[in-house]
């Protein structure tokens, strides 16, 4: 072990580095949620509630809509998590002493983000209607109410966010222990030899290792929608098509990663050690079981080098929200991006070489 120096520093260096990074960066409290503005009132008692709101510090206000239809698309987009509806009529039932009401549309797919913005919302109408109360001096019924509107995941149904992360976190599992270790395995058997003196160029074998995996990637995707409509009843609002083509580049980056791992690594344990590596961070800061908004910003940043973390904001959107190519562009770019780029730099790495 001791002359084993890549096994050793992995065994004592990962754990410290995960502790420490996952130490800092797992947040369970949700905060900050991106959250636009639509304000048909346009007077001062509706900016003092979106004042008051924004002071809870669950919603972080990224910008304003001029109609509902623009709220729909930004929420569609990803671009808020939330927004904060106020009618025309809003001060004129304040001033006249009737119940003000506005609304809060939450993006209720992830459960536990939905929920902190259900609390603020609460916490910001409790603290406005005291302020209004006692202005007007009057202990009655409060003068103001939010009602909160959870779209995608009415039912606050917590399968219906996590059947489609394990989409994802299996397809990431299985495609990069699988491909981590396969020219490791070619070497330790003996078989890298007969790789060598064949005409084969090294483009046209990494391709070869990779191809007949995205098939056993798409077989394992189809089983688990199967199972997640049939078991718990999740929804696929958007396009199933969109869905399977922006998979194929999902998987590639995966298995390009793999393969990148069984280049540099000289045993199948160190494949699989280093295989690991990449696995914690993916499934802990992609989104998958806890929101990324909760995260700190340097943790967020990280987790944007992540092929999981695209691949699940395309799974929920397609599934959930039923978004189109138009609102999910960039995550497909993303991930095109990092399948050509890590296929590219395994092949650059890999030598038709037995040392």
């Amino acid at each position: 072990m001791r002359r084993d120096r890549l096994t050793l520093a992995m065994m004592i260096g990962v754990p410290v580095l995960q502790l420490v990074l996952f130490g800092y960066a797992i947040r369970t409290e949700v905060r900050h949620l991106p959250t636009v503005v639509l304000d048909e009132s346009r007077t001062a008692e509706s900016r003092a509630l979106v004042s008051v709101m924004a002071n809870t510090g669950n919603f972080d206000l990224v910008g304003t809509a001029g109609s509902r239809d623009e709220v729909a698309e930004r929420i569609n987009r990803g671009e808020a998590r939330a927004a904060i509806v106020i009618p025309p009529d809003f001060a004129r039932d304040i001033k006249r002493g009737r119940t003000a009401r506005a609304q809060l549309i939450v993006d209720a797919a992830d459960p536990m983000a939905s929920a902190a913005a259900i609390s603020g919302a609460s916490l910001a109408a409790a603290v406005r209607s005291q302020e209004l109360a006692a202005r007007a001096g009057r202990g009655r019924a409060p003068p103001l109410e939010v009602r909160v509107r959870p779209w995608y995941n009415p039912a606050l149904r917590s399968a219906a966010y996590i059947v489609p992360g394990i989409i994802g976190v299996l397809l990431s599992l299985t495609m990069l222990l699988i491909t981590s270790m396969a020219v490791v395995r070619e070497r330790e058997r003996g078989t890298l030899e007969q790789l060598v003196v064949t005409p084969i160029d090294k483009t046209s074998l990494m391709l070869g290792k990779l191809l007949p995996f995205v098939l056993v990637g798409y077989v394992q995707m189809t089983n688990v929608l199967l199972l997640g409509w049939l078991l718990f009843d999740v929804p696929m609002r958007g396009s199933l098509l969109l869905l399977y083509l922006i998979t194929s580049a999902f998987i590639v980056a995966n298995l390009a990663l793999g393969l990148l791992i069984s280049t540099v690594t000289r045993t199948q344990v160190q494949a699989m050690q280093a295989g690991f590596f990449f696995l914690l961070p993916s499934i802990l800061l992609s989104g998958f079981m806890f929101p990324r908004e909760a995260m700190p910003a340097a943790a967020q940043w990280l987790g944007l080098l992540l092929p999981l973390t695209y691949y699940l904001e395309v799974l929920r959107g397609i599934m959930l929200r039923g978004s189109g190519i138009a609102a999910l562009w960039p995550e497909t770019l993303a991930l095109l991006t990092m399948a050509t780029a890590l296929v590219t730099l395994s092949v650059l790495r890999f030598r038709k070489t037995v040392e």
